[in-house]
């Protein structure tokens, strides 16, 4: 018997993944264990694996299709199995016919139909058994449909037809409205208009959103009438999720952005010292940010009131440990990957894993537990020639910060005389719900200094 191969279920508030790359192929031979393919949600790129052993009969979805969790994605049997029964896509089976029920008076003069037909007199609804069975099932209202059968008799392809030009809802969209409290719109979102969680209006508002909707529609006209060429994407994966979650942050925090910068004479001179020592001691890759990941990773040991948490209502948690963000620019859109109790690593373990993620990240291997449980991140666009930015919070984490490019500051001398000596760009943004300015530019000054004084933080 076949089996249906479902989308997994990634955490409470994921409702769709979205399909990467399919590994096996129709006709393919599956075992347990397979990776049959490789969807993508939160920022992560999750395999999913078979487990069933057989023929992979029939992939419901392509590659690029986002899809609700839980439902049917593949089915896995032996050669030759029927599994429309297990294709989501598909109508669903209509249950057995019932036995006819009197029409009434003149309904017999009508032509005959191939499908029995039932009429309710409460509702006054001239609709045939199994058409009746299949609007309850689906919750749908036969009043308002029109019948194409004999006499205006409502059959089943009527009903069918109804419910192929409904909008699917997701399961956790489906499941906020059953428990009340949400109006459906009559089209979401989602791939094919599906209605997603996002989509929903409160009740009380659910008429006067589909009333401006509605108007909105009716008096919307093109914006430009040239033939230029224009790209439409999807917002959708990676993209999607960041879109979220910096509106979220910007909605939810007070976000201050201190600048500052470093004495960078003793951190180049190091990187130089490493790039020319002996392959076997396997310095030459560490590289500035590796260095600034190593200051940072023990200054906040200092002060722990920027290595937190924030829930945003009643509670601060501070870590004991600092597990280091660190933003990696993927052609898939930003992610941040977790260097989990960075605060215990040597320069070089520390060096080593901060490639071995991006890396990850860059090949799409990353875990969904190595993007999540950092309690500080560092962003770094100094490469691009950035001096100075307004690194945006990562929630719940209450402070992040930005680094940019070295640049020749001039500083006044002992003697008076001004030296110009390269600084590396400091930018810390805290949230200032729970982290005030002072303690916040004390971090900062204490991060110039450790990154001024490596070679003694090295050796602390």
């Amino acid at each position: 018997m076949a089996t249906a191969v479902v989308m997994p279920k990634q955490g409470n508030s994921v409702e769709s993944c979205l399909i990467v790359d399919w590994k096996k192929n129709v006709g393919d031979p599956v075992a347990v264990g397979d990776i049959l393919c490789e969807v993508e949600t939160d920022k992560a790129v999750i395999e999913v694996e078979s487990t069933h052993a057989g023929t992979l009969l029939a992939r419901f979805f392509g590659e690029g299709d986002e899809v609700p969790v839980m439902v049917n994605i593949a089915a896995i049997g032996e050669p030759g199995e029927d599994v429309s029964d297990l294709d989501p896509n598909a109508a669903q089976p209509a249950p057995a016919a019932e036995m006819p029920v009197p029409p009434p008076a003149g309904a017999l003069d009508r032509a005959p139909s191939s499908e029995p037909s039932i009429f309710n007199p409460q509702s006054s609804i001239f609709i045939s058994p199994r058409a009746r069975h299949l609007a309850e099932r689906k919750s749908l209202d036969p009043a308002a449909l029109p019948g194409s059968g004999p006499g205006g008799r409502i059959i089943e392809r009527d009903v069918e037809a109804a419910l192929a030009a409904q909008p699917k809802i997701s399961p956790v969209a489906k499941a906020m409205v059953e428990e009340g409290g949400y109006v459906a719109p009559e089209w979401g979102s989602g791939p094919g208009g599906r209605i997603m969680a996002r989509d929903l209006v409160v009740s009380d508002q659910g008429q006067v959103a589909s009333g401006e909707a509605s108007a909105q529609a009716t008096t919307h006209e093109p914006l430009t009438t040239s033939h230029e060429a224009i790209e439409v994407i999807p917002v959708k994966g990676v993209r999607k999720v960041i879109a979220q979650r910096m509106l979220a942050s910007l909605q939810t925090t007070a976000q201050l952005t201190l600048d500052g910068s470093a004495d960078a004479r003793a951190m180049l001179a190091l990187r130089k010292r490493f790039k020319a020592s002996a392959e076997a001691l396997g310095l030459q890759g560490i590289t500035i940010n590796d260095l600034i990941l190593f200051a940072v990773s023990r200054t906040l040991l200092r002060h722990p009131e920027l290595n937190a948490h924030f829930d945003g209502e009643a509670e601060i948690r501070r870590y004991a440990n600092v597990h280091l963000g660190m933003a990696v620019d993927t052609p898939r859109g930003l992610m941040v990957p977790v260097i989990h109790n960075a605060d215990r690593y040597s320069l070089k373990a520390l060096s080593q894993e901060a490639k071995r993620l991006a890396t990850a990240c860059l090949e799409s291997r990353v875990k969904p537990d190595e993007l999540a449980g950092g309690t500080f991140t560092v962003t770094n666009l100094g490469a691009l020639g950035v001096e100075h930015f307004t690194p945006v919070l990562n929630p719940p984490e209450v402070a992040i910060l930005g680094v940019g490019n070295v640049n020749l500051k001039p500083v006044a001398g002992a003697d008076g005389d001004v030296e110009f000596i390269p600084h590396l760009g400091l930018s810390l943004t805290i949230n200032h719900q729970v982290v005030d300015g002072a303690p916040g530019a004390r971090f900062l000054q204490d991060l110039a200094r450790g990154i001024a004084e490596i070679d003694l933080l090295l050796a602390d």
